[in-house]
């Protein structure tokens, strides 16, 4: 986006309005910025509906968030206040990335177990990780070595079961004077698919947290093209601080990052916020993704049953992990999680770090049948 300090003072409202788009997710390239500010030169602009008429030409809101569009413009152009969307959270779903700056934290001493207390409310809380042996050395050397592979369209040089490289085996018979020497032969070559892990940080899942963390660092320390976020009322980025090889230093990086620890869960809305950044989303082509969450949406799920089938279209194989079915009576019987089942190719338990990272190893092998999944629904 272009830097506030080379443009007019009179510019700023404009450019402080397509940042606040951006903070509300919505798709805001910079050449859409320029363009808005150039019609809004060209316009004038002799009144605010000029202003509104460039806005939308130019920032182009999608028609299911055009009410939200509007409110956003009366609220910073108007001084409405705070605006009041009808079917949105009352809280915004932020999105930080690792280089991000730090908001103000605060602590909490609100107790919270299983999915009894899911809730939507933000609550922003700060976590400590201590050190403890969790066996997760054998996991992180075998990870890179068993991860599902694609055929890549870079090639390599093979001396069998290769495609006729032409110019290097006319180049060998030029060089040989004419003579016909052995084939020179390339191949694509097959490289991992990216990991893509998003860690529910919210209240229901505290007890779990620590544990999701620990794998997500092996994971990263394992894996080269290993991405991994977290959500709760908030979508943070926390891949950079994982790649400390201390895990330590790297979980107490992470916990710095994240803020909303131990808060409420908006999982549709994070998730929805993660594939409006064109970046993100790009991490989620092609990627085995796997969802730690236990999915406990509150409200209506519109959002989240948009977001998975979103990301079910992107991804190599979508799972998700909860840690509800370590319990044998589990069923995913929730409204959010039946509509969503048909979209998922793996729903497994995530209880535990030995299930979770034999899952994992194991994601080279085909996917069961999809009726699997819900067999246990009655």
């Amino acid at each position: 986006m272009m830097r506030q300090g080379t443009l007019p003072l009179a510019s700023a409202p404009f450019l402080h309005f397509a940042r606040l788009l951006r903070r509300h997710a919505f798709a805001v390239a910079p050449e859409q910025v320029s363009s808005f500010m150039q019609a809004v030169t060209l316009l004038g602009p002799r009144s605010m509906a000029d202003i509104r008429e460039a806005a939308l030409a130019t920032l182009a809101p999608p028609p299911n968030r055009r009410g939200e569009f509007e409110a956003h413009f009366r609220n910073h152009f108007h001084g409405d206040g705070q605006p009041s969307i009808e079917g949105e959270e009352d809280e915004e779903t932020r999105i930080k990335d690792d280089h991000g700056t730090r908001q103000e934290e605060k602590q909490t001493t609100r107790q919270e177990k299983g999915g009894e207390l899911s809730s939507a409310i933000e609550q922003l809380s700060s976590r400590d990780f201590l050190r403890d042996d969790d066996g997760l050395g054998p996991f992180r050397r075998k990870l890179a070595s068993t991860l599902p592979a694609r055929r890549s369209f870079r090639t390599v040089r093979t001396h069998s079961r290769g495609k006729l490289d032409l110019r290097r085996s006319l180049r060998e018979i030029v060089s040989a004077d004419g003579d016909i020497p052995s084939p020179q032969l390339r191949r694509r070559q097959t490289v991992p698919r990216k990991l893509l892990i998003l860690i529910d940080v919210s209240g229901s899942m505290k007890l779990h947290t620590s544990d999701y963390l620990k794998l997500a660092h092996a994971a990263v320390q394992g894996a080269d093209r290993a991405e991994i976020f977290t959500f709760g009322t908030q979508l943070t980025r926390i891949t950079s601080a994982l790649r400390i090889r201390d895990r330590d230093q790297a979980l107490a990086r992470a916990a710095a990052l994240v803020n909303d620890w131990d808060g409420g869960t908006r999982m549709g809305p994070t998730l929805l916020a993660f594939l409006s950044v064109p970046r993100f989303s790009a991490f989620a082509r092609g990627a085995a993704v796997i969802i730690l969450s236990d999915a406990l949406e509150r409200g209506d799920h519109a959002d989240l049953e948009t977001a998975i089938r979103r990301l079910s279209a992107r991804a190599f194989r979508l799972s998700l992990a909860t840690p509800l079915a370590g319990d044998p009576r589990f069923q995913p019987a929730t409204a959010a999680l039946r509509a969503i089942l048909p979209d998922l190719d793996d729903l497994i338990d995530g209880s535990s770090l030995g299930s979770l990272t034999d899952f994992i190893l194991s994601l080279a092998r085909p996917a069961p049948a999809s009726s699997a999944i819900w067999k246990r629904v009655s």
